[in-house]
Protein backbone atom coordinates (compact mmCIF):
# COMPACT_ATOMS: atom_id res chain seq x y z
CA UNK A 1 0.00 0.00 0.00
CA UNK A 2 0.96 3.06 -1.46
CA UNK A 3 0.19 5.63 1.47
CA UNK A 4 -0.75 4.87 5.37
CA UNK A 5 -4.54 3.88 5.15
CA UNK A 6 -4.08 0.82 8.26
CA UNK A 7 -4.02 2.16 11.54
CA UNK A 8 -1.60 -0.07 13.90
CA UNK A 9 -3.07 -3.12 15.75
CA UNK A 10 -3.77 -3.04 19.31
CA UNK A 11 -0.46 -2.70 20.41
CA UNK A 12 1.49 -5.34 22.98
CA UNK A 13 3.11 -3.81 26.30
CA UNK A 14 6.55 -1.92 24.19
CA UNK A 15 9.07 -0.26 25.44
CA UNK A 16 9.14 3.71 24.69
CA UNK A 17 12.10 5.06 22.88
CA UNK A 18 12.92 8.93 23.24
CA UNK A 19 14.80 11.07 21.21
CA UNK A 20 18.51 9.87 21.12
CA UNK A 21 20.96 12.05 22.45
CA UNK A 22 23.03 11.54 19.69
CA UNK A 23 20.40 13.28 17.36
CA UNK A 24 20.79 16.21 19.26
CA UNK A 25 24.57 16.27 19.18
CA UNK A 26 24.81 15.62 15.53
CA UNK A 27 21.70 18.09 14.60
CA UNK A 28 23.24 21.49 12.80
CA UNK A 29 20.73 24.00 14.24
CA UNK A 30 17.89 22.23 16.24
CA UNK A 31 14.34 21.02 16.30
CA UNK A 32 11.97 23.33 15.52
CA UNK A 33 10.05 23.11 18.70
CA UNK A 34 12.14 23.29 22.04
CA UNK A 35 10.22 20.20 23.50
CA UNK A 36 6.99 18.10 23.78
CA UNK A 37 5.92 21.45 25.91
CA UNK A 38 5.87 22.98 22.82
CA UNK A 39 4.13 20.78 20.73
CA UNK A 40 1.61 20.63 23.07
CA UNK A 41 0.77 24.35 23.48
CA UNK A 42 0.46 24.91 19.72
CA UNK A 43 -1.45 21.55 19.14
CA UNK A 44 -3.96 23.44 21.86
CA UNK A 45 -3.91 26.52 19.66
CA UNK A 46 -4.53 24.31 16.60
CA UNK A 47 -7.55 22.74 18.01
CA UNK A 48 -9.20 25.68 20.14
CA UNK A 49 -7.97 28.85 17.90
CA UNK A 50 -8.28 27.17 14.29
CA UNK A 51 -8.13 30.56 12.52
CA UNK A 52 -5.38 31.97 13.91
CA UNK A 53 -3.17 29.43 14.14
CA UNK A 54 -3.81 27.93 10.58
CA UNK A 55 -3.94 31.80 8.96
CA UNK A 56 -0.54 32.59 11.11
CA UNK A 57 1.20 28.84 9.49
CA UNK A 58 0.10 30.11 5.99
CA UNK A 59 1.83 33.03 6.19
CA UNK A 60 4.85 32.12 7.60
CA UNK A 61 5.21 28.78 5.21
CA UNK A 62 3.56 30.16 1.81
CA UNK A 63 4.00 33.13 -0.15
CA UNK A 64 0.73 34.45 -1.74
CA UNK A 65 0.46 36.84 -4.45
CA UNK A 66 -2.89 38.52 -2.47
CA UNK A 67 -3.46 37.78 0.65
CA UNK A 68 -6.41 36.35 2.61
CA UNK A 69 -9.12 37.49 5.01
CA UNK A 70 -10.89 34.19 5.29
CA UNK A 71 -8.88 31.60 7.14
CA UNK A 72 -11.61 29.06 6.70
CA UNK A 73 -15.40 28.18 5.72
CA UNK A 74 -17.70 25.33 5.80
CA UNK A 75 -18.06 22.17 7.97
CA UNK A 76 -17.56 18.51 8.14
CA UNK A 77 -21.35 18.35 7.97
CA UNK A 78 -21.67 19.89 4.65
CA UNK A 79 -18.77 19.08 3.20
CA UNK A 80 -17.83 22.15 1.93
CA UNK A 81 -14.57 23.15 3.44
CA UNK A 82 -12.65 26.13 1.90
CA UNK A 83 -9.43 27.80 3.48
CA UNK A 84 -7.32 30.92 2.77
CA UNK A 85 -10.16 32.09 0.40
CA UNK A 86 -9.20 35.30 -0.87
CA UNK A 87 -5.79 34.59 -1.46
CA UNK A 88 -4.20 34.08 -4.29
CA UNK A 89 -0.75 32.28 -5.23
CA UNK A 90 1.24 29.83 -7.35
CA UNK A 91 2.87 26.26 -6.41
CA UNK A 92 5.63 26.05 -9.07
CA UNK A 93 6.38 29.81 -7.68
CA UNK A 94 6.49 28.83 -4.27
CA UNK A 95 8.57 25.17 -5.00
CA UNK A 96 10.92 26.84 -6.81
CA UNK A 97 10.99 30.87 -7.98
CA UNK A 98 11.65 32.06 -4.43
CA UNK A 99 14.23 29.53 -3.80
CA UNK A 100 16.03 30.18 -6.83
CA UNK A 101 15.83 33.82 -6.66
CA UNK A 102 17.69 33.99 -3.40
CA UNK A 103 20.38 30.72 -3.99
CA UNK A 104 19.83 29.61 -8.12
CA UNK A 105 22.81 27.12 -7.56
CA UNK A 106 21.59 25.46 -4.42
CA UNK A 107 21.05 21.69 -5.32
CA UNK A 108 17.12 21.16 -5.86
CA UNK A 109 17.01 17.89 -7.42
CA UNK A 110 19.19 14.50 -6.49
CA UNK A 111 18.51 12.09 -9.34
CA UNK A 112 19.67 8.50 -8.76
CA UNK A 113 19.23 6.62 -12.04
CA UNK A 114 18.48 2.93 -12.21
CA UNK A 115 22.12 2.54 -13.03
CA UNK A 116 23.80 3.14 -9.99
CA UNK A 117 26.50 6.73 -11.64
CA UNK A 118 23.83 7.60 -14.02
CA UNK A 119 22.17 10.08 -12.29
CA UNK A 120 22.86 13.59 -12.10
CA UNK A 121 21.73 17.10 -9.69
CA UNK A 122 19.39 19.88 -10.90
CA UNK A 123 19.75 23.49 -9.08
CA UNK A 124 17.06 25.36 -8.37
CA UNK A 125 18.08 27.88 -11.41
CA UNK A 126 17.97 25.02 -13.75
CA UNK A 127 14.64 23.72 -12.37
CA UNK A 128 13.18 26.84 -13.23
CA UNK A 129 13.94 26.67 -16.31
CA UNK A 130 13.21 23.40 -17.15
CA UNK A 131 9.64 24.43 -15.60
CA UNK A 132 9.34 27.48 -17.30
CA UNK A 133 9.76 25.50 -20.61
CA UNK A 134 7.84 22.84 -20.20
CA UNK A 135 4.78 25.51 -18.93
CA UNK A 136 5.85 27.06 -22.46
CA UNK A 137 5.19 23.74 -24.44
CA UNK A 138 1.59 22.94 -22.49
CA UNK A 139 0.53 26.49 -22.92
CA UNK A 140 1.21 26.16 -26.65
CA UNK A 141 -0.70 22.40 -26.92
CA UNK A 142 -3.33 24.27 -25.76
CA UNK A 143 -3.86 23.35 -21.82
CA UNK A 144 -5.53 26.73 -19.98
CA UNK A 145 -5.98 26.90 -16.27
CA UNK A 146 -8.38 24.62 -15.12
CA UNK A 147 -7.63 21.76 -17.95
CA UNK A 148 -6.65 18.00 -16.71
CA UNK A 149 -3.26 16.93 -17.72
CA UNK A 150 -2.47 13.37 -17.28
CA UNK A 151 1.27 12.18 -16.26
CA UNK A 152 2.58 8.54 -17.03
CA UNK A 153 6.21 9.19 -15.62
CA UNK A 154 8.48 7.03 -13.99
CA UNK A 155 10.65 8.38 -11.00
CA UNK A 156 12.70 10.76 -13.19
CA UNK A 157 13.74 14.49 -12.82
CA UNK A 158 11.49 15.46 -15.32
CA UNK A 159 8.21 13.93 -13.37
CA UNK A 160 9.03 16.94 -10.64
CA UNK A 161 9.21 19.25 -13.71
CA UNK A 162 5.89 18.16 -15.23
CA UNK A 163 4.23 18.56 -12.07
CA UNK A 164 5.65 22.66 -11.77
CA UNK A 165 4.77 22.80 -15.75
CA UNK A 166 1.45 22.53 -14.68
CA UNK A 167 1.21 24.14 -11.85
CA UNK A 168 2.57 26.84 -13.19
CA UNK A 169 -0.22 27.39 -15.83
CA UNK A 170 -2.60 26.62 -13.38
CA UNK A 171 -3.30 23.11 -14.46
CA UNK A 172 -4.00 19.94 -12.78
CA UNK A 173 -1.83 17.64 -12.92
CA UNK A 174 -3.51 13.79 -12.72
CA UNK A 175 -0.38 11.48 -12.32
CA UNK A 176 -0.97 7.69 -13.09
CA UNK A 177 1.68 5.29 -11.60
CA UNK A 178 3.69 4.24 -14.60
CA UNK A 179 3.27 0.59 -13.43
CA UNK A 180 -0.24 0.71 -14.32
CA UNK A 181 -1.85 -1.13 -17.33
CA UNK A 182 -3.48 0.78 -20.48
CA UNK A 183 -6.67 0.23 -19.14
CA UNK A 184 -6.15 1.50 -15.96
CA UNK A 185 -4.63 4.50 -17.83
CA UNK A 186 -7.55 5.24 -20.07
CA UNK A 187 -9.90 5.09 -17.25
CA UNK A 188 -8.25 7.78 -15.65
CA UNK A 189 -7.79 9.52 -18.17
CA UNK A 190 -10.94 10.21 -19.68
CA UNK A 191 -12.15 10.40 -15.91
CA UNK A 192 -10.29 13.66 -15.35
CA UNK A 193 -10.79 14.72 -18.77
CA UNK A 194 -7.41 14.79 -19.87
CA UNK A 195 -6.35 16.03 -23.76
CA UNK A 196 -2.77 16.04 -23.32
CA UNK A 197 -0.68 13.07 -21.63
CA UNK A 198 3.20 13.21 -20.53
CA UNK A 199 5.15 10.15 -20.66
CA UNK A 200 8.14 8.57 -22.03
CA UNK A 201 9.72 6.26 -24.76
CA UNK A 202 10.49 3.74 -22.15
CA UNK A 203 11.08 3.48 -18.11
CA UNK A 204 13.44 1.88 -16.32
CA UNK A 205 13.25 0.09 -12.97
CA UNK A 206 15.86 -2.32 -11.32
CA UNK A 207 17.48 -3.27 -14.70
CA UNK A 208 14.31 -3.77 -16.80
CA UNK A 209 12.49 -1.43 -18.92
CA UNK A 210 9.10 -1.15 -18.83
CA UNK A 211 6.98 0.28 -22.39
CA UNK A 212 5.58 3.30 -21.30
CA UNK A 213 5.26 4.70 -24.96
CA UNK A 214 3.30 1.80 -25.83
CA UNK A 215 1.06 1.34 -22.48
CA UNK A 216 0.05 5.12 -23.37
CA UNK A 217 -0.83 4.29 -27.24
CA UNK A 218 -2.82 1.18 -26.20
CA UNK A 219 -5.03 3.26 -23.70
CA UNK A 220 -4.98 6.29 -25.88
CA UNK A 221 -7.21 3.78 -28.41
CA UNK A 222 -9.92 4.46 -26.63
CA UNK A 223 -9.45 8.08 -25.32
CA UNK A 224 -9.88 10.34 -28.77
CA UNK A 225 -10.22 13.44 -26.96
CA UNK A 226 -6.74 13.47 -26.22
CA UNK A 227 -4.83 15.88 -28.68
CA UNK A 228 -1.19 15.75 -27.52
CA UNK A 229 1.41 13.43 -26.18
CA UNK A 230 4.62 14.88 -24.94
CA UNK A 231 7.29 12.15 -24.85
CA UNK A 232 10.90 12.41 -22.89
CA UNK A 233 13.49 10.43 -24.35
CA UNK A 234 14.80 7.89 -21.85
CA UNK A 235 16.49 5.12 -22.75
CA UNK A 236 16.42 6.30 -26.69
CA UNK A 237 14.76 3.20 -28.40
CA UNK A 238 12.55 3.69 -31.18
CA UNK A 239 8.57 3.83 -30.45
CA UNK A 240 5.79 3.78 -32.37
CA UNK A 241 4.91 7.42 -33.54
CA UNK A 242 1.47 9.03 -33.98
CA UNK A 243 1.90 11.77 -35.96
CA UNK A 244 0.19 15.00 -35.29
CA UNK A 245 -0.44 13.83 -31.78
CA UNK A 246 3.23 13.03 -30.65
CA UNK A 247 5.79 15.16 -29.72
CA UNK A 248 9.58 14.93 -28.39
CA UNK A 249 10.13 16.72 -25.14
CA UNK A 250 13.80 17.53 -25.86
CA UNK A 251 12.76 19.30 -29.62
CA UNK A 252 9.83 21.37 -28.35
CA UNK A 253 11.46 22.74 -24.98
CA UNK A 254 14.23 24.00 -26.95
CA UNK A 255 11.29 26.39 -29.16
CA UNK A 256 10.69 28.35 -25.65
CA UNK A 257 12.24 31.05 -23.09
CA UNK A 258 14.05 29.90 -20.28
CA UNK A 259 10.91 31.54 -18.15
CA UNK A 260 7.45 31.60 -18.20
CA UNK A 261 5.46 33.80 -15.65
CA UNK A 262 3.75 31.95 -12.74
CA UNK A 263 0.05 32.04 -13.04
CA UNK A 264 -1.87 33.66 -9.85
CA UNK A 265 -4.31 30.74 -8.64
CA UNK A 266 -7.14 30.60 -5.71
CA UNK A 267 -5.97 29.04 -2.94
CA UNK A 268 -9.00 26.81 -3.52
CA UNK A 269 -8.44 26.00 -6.92
CA UNK A 270 -7.65 22.44 -7.72
CA UNK A 271 -3.33 21.50 -7.81
CA UNK A 272 -4.17 17.65 -8.64
CA UNK A 273 -6.52 14.77 -8.88
CA UNK A 274 -4.94 11.31 -7.81
CA UNK A 275 -6.96 8.26 -8.44
CA UNK A 276 -7.25 5.72 -5.75
CA UNK A 277 -9.41 2.33 -6.23
CA UNK A 278 -13.03 2.55 -5.24
CA UNK A 279 -14.65 -0.11 -3.89
CA UNK A 280 -16.97 -0.30 -6.78
CA UNK A 281 -14.27 -0.54 -9.26
CA UNK A 282 -14.23 2.66 -10.70
CA UNK A 283 -11.25 4.89 -9.43
CA UNK A 284 -12.24 7.84 -7.73
CA UNK A 285 -10.11 11.01 -8.30
CA UNK A 286 -8.76 12.76 -5.14
CA UNK A 287 -8.79 16.45 -5.77
CA UNK A 288 -6.55 18.60 -3.48
CA UNK A 289 -6.59 22.42 -3.66
CA UNK A 290 -3.48 25.03 -3.85
CA UNK A 291 -3.19 26.46 -0.75
CA UNK A 292 -4.50 23.57 1.48
CA UNK A 293 -2.84 21.25 0.40
CA UNK A 294 0.70 23.31 0.38
CA UNK A 295 0.66 23.99 3.64
CA UNK A 296 -0.01 20.45 4.73
CA UNK A 297 3.14 19.40 2.99
CA UNK A 298 5.22 22.24 4.45
CA UNK A 299 4.29 21.94 7.75
CA UNK A 300 4.84 18.13 8.16
CA UNK A 301 8.04 18.33 6.40
CA UNK A 302 9.11 20.99 8.58
CA UNK A 303 7.44 19.50 11.61
CA UNK A 304 7.42 16.18 11.13
CA UNK A 305 10.98 15.40 9.28
CA UNK A 306 12.57 18.34 10.86
CA UNK A 307 13.30 19.53 7.78
CA UNK A 308 16.25 22.52 7.67
CA UNK A 309 17.67 24.47 4.24
CA UNK A 310 20.34 22.11 3.87
CA UNK A 311 18.69 18.90 4.30
CA UNK A 312 19.15 16.55 1.68
CA UNK A 313 15.43 14.20 1.79
CA UNK A 314 15.06 10.59 0.51
CA UNK A 315 11.50 9.50 0.37
CA UNK A 316 11.08 5.80 -1.46
CA UNK A 317 8.18 6.31 -2.40
CA UNK A 318 7.00 6.54 -6.15
CA UNK A 319 5.56 10.12 -7.84
CA UNK A 320 2.19 7.70 -8.81
CA UNK A 321 1.18 7.60 -5.37
CA UNK A 322 0.43 10.52 -2.86
CA UNK A 323 3.60 9.57 -0.90
CA UNK A 324 5.70 10.91 -3.86
CA UNK A 325 3.18 14.01 -4.50
CA UNK A 326 3.94 15.26 -0.91
CA UNK A 327 7.36 13.65 0.26
CA UNK A 328 9.50 13.49 -2.78
CA UNK A 329 8.03 17.03 -4.93
CA UNK A 330 5.87 19.22 -2.82
CA UNK A 331 6.92 19.12 0.95
CA UNK A 332 11.33 19.31 0.36
CA UNK A 333 10.75 21.93 -2.59
CA UNK A 334 8.69 24.36 -0.78
CA UNK A 335 11.33 24.31 2.11
CA UNK A 336 14.13 24.55 -0.59
CA UNK A 337 16.21 21.85 0.21
CA UNK A 338 17.56 19.03 -1.72
CA UNK A 339 15.05 16.00 -2.87
CA UNK A 340 16.25 12.41 -3.44
CA UNK A 341 14.39 11.49 -7.12
CA UNK A 342 15.12 7.50 -6.83
CA UNK A 343 14.31 5.55 -9.99
CA UNK A 344 15.45 2.47 -9.08
CA UNK A 345 14.65 -0.59 -6.44
CA UNK A 346 15.81 -0.97 -2.65
CA UNK A 347 17.79 -4.44 -4.45
CA UNK A 348 19.03 -3.18 -7.66
CA UNK A 349 22.04 -3.81 -8.26
CA UNK A 350 22.52 -5.58 -4.51
CA UNK A 351 20.83 -5.16 -1.68
CA UNK A 352 22.99 -1.90 -0.53
CA UNK A 353 21.29 0.37 -2.85
CA UNK A 354 19.71 2.18 -0.24
CA UNK A 355 22.22 2.60 2.17
CA UNK A 356 25.05 3.85 -0.85
CA UNK A 357 22.46 6.51 -1.84
CA UNK A 358 22.13 7.39 1.95
CA UNK A 359 25.68 7.54 2.28
CA UNK A 360 26.92 8.71 -1.25
CA UNK A 361 24.21 12.15 -0.88
CA UNK A 362 24.77 12.64 3.23
CA UNK A 363 21.08 12.38 3.22
CA UNK A 364 19.52 13.69 6.30
CA UNK A 365 16.09 12.26 6.34
CA UNK A 366 15.05 8.82 4.72
CA UNK A 367 11.23 7.58 4.08
CA UNK A 368 10.02 4.33 3.33
CA UNK A 369 7.40 2.25 3.53
CA UNK A 370 7.35 -1.20 6.16
CA UNK A 371 7.67 -3.36 2.47
CA UNK A 372 11.31 -2.12 1.87
CA UNK A 373 12.59 -2.57 5.25
CA UNK A 374 11.14 -6.03 6.07
CA UNK A 375 12.99 -7.17 2.46
CA UNK A 376 16.30 -5.08 3.63
CA UNK A 377 15.86 -7.09 6.63
CA UNK A 378 15.75 -10.37 5.62
CA UNK A 379 18.89 -9.78 3.42
CA UNK A 380 20.91 -9.47 5.84
CA UNK A 381 23.13 -6.69 8.06
CA UNK A 382 26.41 -7.28 5.68
CA UNK A 383 24.85 -4.89 3.57
CA UNK A 384 24.64 -2.27 5.53
CA UNK A 385 28.56 -1.27 5.68
CA UNK A 386 27.79 2.74 5.58
CA UNK A 387 28.02 4.67 8.82
CA UNK A 388 25.00 7.30 7.26
CA UNK A 389 26.44 9.49 9.67
CA UNK A 390 23.93 12.53 8.61
CA UNK A 391 20.55 10.36 9.26
CA UNK A 392 18.37 11.82 11.56
CA UNK A 393 15.14 10.94 10.86
CA UNK A 394 14.08 7.67 10.15
CA UNK A 395 10.37 7.65 8.71
CA UNK A 396 8.15 4.90 8.02
CA UNK A 397 4.60 4.89 5.67
CA UNK A 398 2.42 2.45 4.20
CA UNK A 399 1.08 -0.01 6.96
CA UNK A 400 2.13 -0.90 11.03
CA UNK A 401 5.88 -1.42 10.80
CA UNK A 402 6.32 -4.81 13.70
CA UNK A 403 7.99 -4.24 16.36
CA UNK A 404 11.23 -6.36 15.43
CA UNK A 405 11.23 -4.30 12.13
CA UNK A 406 11.26 -1.04 14.06
CA UNK A 407 14.48 -2.19 15.73
CA UNK A 408 16.26 -3.11 13.21
CA UNK A 409 15.92 -0.23 11.45
CA UNK A 410 16.43 1.95 14.80
CA UNK A 411 19.71 0.11 15.94
CA UNK A 412 21.28 -1.12 12.67
CA UNK A 413 20.02 1.56 9.74
CA UNK A 414 20.58 4.39 12.38
CA UNK A 415 23.11 3.42 14.56
CA UNK A 416 20.29 4.51 17.45
CA UNK A 417 21.31 8.25 16.32
CA UNK A 418 18.41 8.40 14.32
CA UNK A 419 14.96 9.58 15.20
CA UNK A 420 12.25 6.97 13.89
CA UNK A 421 9.03 8.66 12.88
CA UNK A 422 5.68 6.20 11.98
CA UNK A 423 3.43 8.26 10.27
CA UNK A 424 -0.47 7.32 9.76
CA UNK A 425 -1.75 9.05 6.73
CA UNK A 426 -4.13 8.30 3.38
CA UNK A 427 -4.31 10.19 -0.24
CA UNK A 428 -7.13 11.60 1.27
CA UNK A 429 -5.24 13.50 4.07
CA UNK A 430 -2.83 15.16 2.11
CA UNK A 431 -0.15 15.05 4.66
CA UNK A 432 0.95 13.00 7.66
CA UNK A 433 -2.43 13.56 10.46
CA UNK A 434 -1.31 11.17 13.42
CA UNK A 435 2.74 11.23 13.85
CA UNK A 436 5.47 11.37 15.74
CA UNK A 437 7.31 14.99 15.31
CA UNK A 438 11.09 14.35 14.54
CA UNK A 439 13.48 15.38 17.63
CA UNK A 440 10.57 15.94 19.90
CA UNK A 441 7.75 13.14 20.22
CA UNK A 442 9.15 10.00 22.27
CA UNK A 443 7.83 6.52 20.20
CA UNK A 444 6.98 3.18 20.51
CA UNK A 445 6.87 0.26 17.85
CA UNK A 446 3.61 0.06 16.64
CA UNK A 447 2.64 3.39 17.09
CA UNK A 448 1.72 6.44 15.38
CA UNK A 449 2.46 8.13 18.34
CA UNK A 450 0.24 11.68 18.57
CA UNK A 451 -1.79 13.96 16.35
CA UNK A 452 -0.69 16.44 14.10
CA UNK A 453 -1.74 20.09 14.48
CA UNK A 454 -5.25 20.54 13.68
CA UNK A 455 -6.22 17.19 13.86
CA UNK A 456 -8.77 16.45 16.33
CA UNK A 457 -9.02 12.25 16.73
CA UNK A 458 -11.58 10.35 17.58
CA UNK A 459 -12.71 7.01 18.33
CA UNK A 460 -16.11 5.54 16.70
CA UNK A 461 -18.21 2.67 17.96
CA UNK A 462 -19.10 0.67 14.46
CA UNK A 463 -22.25 -0.07 16.29
CA UNK A 464 -23.42 2.50 17.90
CA UNK A 465 -22.21 5.15 16.16
CA UNK A 466 -21.08 6.99 18.60
CA UNK A 467 -17.72 8.53 20.10
CA UNK A 468 -15.85 6.27 22.55
CA UNK A 469 -14.02 8.04 24.99
CA UNK A 470 -10.96 6.45 27.67
CA UNK A 471 -8.01 4.48 27.43
CA UNK A 472 -7.43 1.22 25.81
CA UNK A 473 -10.20 1.35 23.63
CA UNK A 474 -11.36 -0.29 19.93
CA UNK A 475 -12.91 1.40 17.44
CA UNK A 476 -13.11 2.95 13.98
CA UNK A 477 -10.99 6.34 13.82
CA UNK A 478 -12.69 9.42 12.48
CA UNK A 479 -11.41 13.52 12.67
CA UNK A 480 -13.69 16.02 14.30
CA UNK A 481 -12.35 18.95 12.37
CA UNK A 482 -11.33 19.76 8.71
CA UNK A 483 -7.92 20.73 8.51
CA UNK A 484 -6.20 22.72 5.48
CA UNK A 485 -4.73 19.65 3.59
CA UNK A 486 -8.02 17.06 3.33
CA UNK A 487 -9.10 16.28 -0.02
CA UNK A 488 -12.25 18.29 -1.13
CA UNK A 489 -14.06 16.23 -3.52
CA UNK A 490 -14.07 13.03 -6.05
CA UNK A 491 -13.46 14.62 -9.34
CA UNK A 492 -16.66 15.00 -10.61
CA UNK A 493 -18.56 13.09 -8.02
CA UNK A 494 -19.26 14.91 -4.75
CA UNK A 495 -22.44 13.17 -3.58
CA UNK A 496 -19.76 10.14 -3.34
CA UNK A 497 -16.96 12.16 -1.42
CA UNK A 498 -19.71 12.65 0.96
CA UNK A 499 -21.03 9.47 1.52
CA UNK A 500 -17.39 7.59 1.75
CA UNK A 501 -15.72 9.91 4.31
CA UNK A 502 -18.34 12.55 5.89
CA UNK A 503 -21.51 10.70 5.97
CA UNK A 504 -20.74 7.74 7.64
CA UNK A 505 -20.86 9.71 10.98
CA UNK A 506 -22.12 12.85 10.19
CA UNK A 507 -19.87 15.52 11.74
CA UNK A 508 -16.75 13.64 11.27
CA UNK A 509 -13.96 13.11 8.56
CA UNK A 510 -13.81 9.02 8.49
CA UNK A 511 -11.91 6.43 6.22
CA UNK A 512 -13.16 3.08 7.64
CA UNK A 513 -9.92 2.27 8.98
CA UNK A 514 -9.70 0.47 12.67
CA UNK A 515 -7.80 2.37 15.74
CA UNK A 516 -6.25 1.81 18.99
CA UNK A 517 -6.22 4.36 21.84
CA UNK A 518 -3.87 3.87 24.37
Amino acid sequence: MADGNVMPPKPSVVDTFHVPKAFYEKHPTGTHLKDLDEYKKLYDESIRSPQTFWARMARELLSFDKDFQTTHTGSLENGDSAWFVEGRLNAAYNCVDRHALKNPDKVAIIYEADEPNEGRTITYGELLREVSRVAWVLKQQGVKKGDTVAIYLPMIPEAVVAFLACSRIGAIHSVVFAGFSSDSLRDRVIDAGSKVVITTDEGKRGGKVIGTKRIVDEALKQCPDVTSVLVYKRTGTEVPWTQGRDVWWHEEVEKYPNYFPPESVSSEDPLFLLYTSGSTGKPKGVMHTTAGYLLGAAMTGKYVFDIHDDDRFFCGGDVGWITGHTYVVYAPLLLGCSTVVFESTPAYPNFSRYWDVIEKHQVTQFYVAPTALRLLKRAGDEHIHHKMAHLRILGSVGEPIAAEVWKWYFEKVGKEEAHICDTYWQTETGSNVITPLGGITPTKPGSASLPFFGIEPAIIDPVSGEEISGNDVEGVLAFKQPWPSMARTVWGAHKRYMDTYLNVYKGYYVRKCSSHSD
